[in-house]
């Protein structure tokens, strides 16, 4: 325990390191939002740090199986934001913060940007060296395989949530309207729920390693996605809209359920 607690915090300090580049980089090109972009590509970066730098007992098809799936999820979510923010400006909630801290933001957004970000990444990411650190058991179990299929449900309501989002915003025809269709007739966020199952997925393969301690990660991914970042905040720029309003009466907020003519 007390080398794994030794890896944890060394992955502390290349999560720190990893944020001060992104946070000289956001002051070079003066746009703060460039941490929701590399966020998804954090967790695979630490990852495979632990893969090759602290966990050289663990087994190795579940380290494998487990980079192969952050990959796909850190990577896809990468190049969503990506996309979607290209030639745009800084988002709205860093232009505003920026607004409010005047010249101090260069140094301000450090701590409540990048070091509150890195430091809940590092909380986050303690599943992903649990599942790597141990020898045994040295196969893949029935939980292994639930872990996947978990992880699965929750990749195809984040990715498929996104790609009908991007669709949907992308047609003119649309402006002014609500998406309630496809995995947005179950949830008012397929995006946020998946990304959650996910965290869950990745915390069983830390289960079935004898990880089962790092339960804490899943739960504060699923509050945060769930009650502050995630839900809770798009929502209050979207209340005002009232065919928002009627889609908050019919579909549920977060867990996926069938459509209902009251709520």
């Amino acid at each position: 325990m007390t080398t794994f607690l030794i890896n944890y915090l060394s992955s502390a300090l290349v999560i720190l390191a990893y944020m001060v580049i992104l946070w000289l980089f956001s002051l070079a090109i003066r746009n703060s939002s460039i941490v929701d972009i590399f966020w998804g590509a954090g967790f695979v970066f630490i990852n495979w740090i632990n893969f090759f730098a602290f966990t050289p007992a663990g087994f190795f098809g579940r380290k494998l199986l487990l980079g192969l799936i952050v990959t796909l999820w850190g990577l896809r979510l990468t190049t969503h934001i990506l996309r979607r923010n290209w030639g745009k400006p800084e988002d709205f909630r860093y232009r505003q913060w920026r607004d409010e801290s005047g010249p101090n933001w260069w140094w301000i957004s450090f701590f409540k940007v990048f070091l509150l970000q890195g430091f809940l990444m590092w909380i986050i990411s303690i599943p992903l060296l649990g599942a790597q650190y141990n020898s045994k058991p040295a196969d893949l179990t029935l939980i292994d395989i639930l872990a996947v299929f978990v992880w699965g449900i929750g990749f195809f309501f984040e990715a498929v949530g996104d790609w009908q989002l991007t669709r949907f915003v992308a047609n003119p025809f649309n402006k002014g309207k609500v998406l309630n269709t496809g995995v947005w007739r179950f949830t008012r966020h397929p995006n946020y729920f998946g990304d959650a199952v996910q965290w869950w997925g990745y915390y069983l393969l830390a289960f079935s390693a004898g990880g089962w301690w790092t339960i804490f990660s899943p739960i504060l991914m699923t509050f945060l996605l769930r009650n502050v970042s995630g839900v809770a905040l798009l929502e209050k720029s979207m209340i005002s809209k009232p065919s928002y309003k009627e889609y908050i009466e019919t579909t549920s907020a977060f867990f996926p359920w069938f459509p209902s003519r009251t709520r």
